[in-house]
């Protein structure tokens, strides 16, 4: 068939969504009454492919989702991000975003499966989700009450630009490693010495003598035992105790 390229440009080009080989060459057939073999319509696409890899085009066709779309080459993202951050106002919430995650992995699950994991209510989350067509109903459990089973949609394998939903990152690739440099310093235990323990003792008998000898408690900073009331009261009767205890006492 001549220009079966051009036909097939205009099919990609005017598809908001990714076309398969088996779509183009069904309605080529429809349109033009004659049959198209399959190897036709591969050929076609690889030059489709190969034309559009070259500098000269800001476009690339690439294959999304069992389908084929133009995208813009990612030479060109940083320029279409700036433009699209102008004119989006609304983005996915945190909860919805963790929400969307969970289906994507753990798809089909159910609202009662997502609200276990999550440990909050997904009622919300999900509404968003299915306006948005990122998510769809994809039937019902077999279980109590056969509830709704979601999954991700087409539109969510366009928007990551996903061939199959096999093509995710796994889980150990997006755990986070830790930021640690170099070997944990070792723990430094600390033993009293011979001499320190001597130290210790003679600080102790000199505490003990000074409150034998003047019965009252060493000054401020200095280790003792703190007499006891009736101890006190022993030393104002006896005219031992200091004037401040004294006065102490009177009061």
């Amino acid at each position: 068939m001549d220009n079966l390229v051009i036909y097939i440009e205009s099919l990609i080009f005017a598809t908001d969504q990714p076309i398969t080989r088996n779509d183009v060459r069904y309605a080529l057939e429809n349109c033009f009454e004659t049959q198209i073999s399959p190897e036709d319509v591969d050929s076609a696409v690889e030059q489709l492919i190969d034309k559009y890899s070259a500098d000269t085009f800001a476009m690339e066709v690439t294959e999304i989702g069992g389908g084929l779309q133009f995208m813009t080459k990612p030479a060109f993202h940083h320029v279409i991000g700036s433009h699209l951050r102008l004119i989006t106002k609304k983005r996915l919430s945190r909860v919805a975003l963790e929400t969307l995650a969970i289906i994507a992995y753990k798809q089909p699950v159910t609202k009662t499966e997502l609200e276990k994991i999550r440990g909050v209510s997904c009622d919300y989350a999900l509404q968003k989700l299915l306006e948005k067509e990122l998510v769809t109903i994809e039937g019902r459990a077999e279980g109590p009450g056969r509830p709704l089973m979601y999954s991700t949609s087409p539109k969510f394998m366009d928007y990551l630009g996903l061939r199959d939903i096999k093509d995710l990152p796994k889980l150990r690739e997006l755990e986070q490693t830790e930021n640690s440099i170099g070997e944990s310093a070792p723990v430094e235990i600390i033993e009293a010495s011979d001499s320190d323990e001597a130290s210790d003792s003679d600080e102790a008998s000199d505490s003990d003598e000074a409150l034998s000898k003047n019965g009252h408690p060493p000054e401020s900073g200095t280790a003792g035992v703190q007499p006891s009331d009736d101890d006190m009261v022993n030393d104002i009767e006896a005219g031992t105790a200091t004037p401040s205890e004294e006065f102490s006492e009177e009061e």
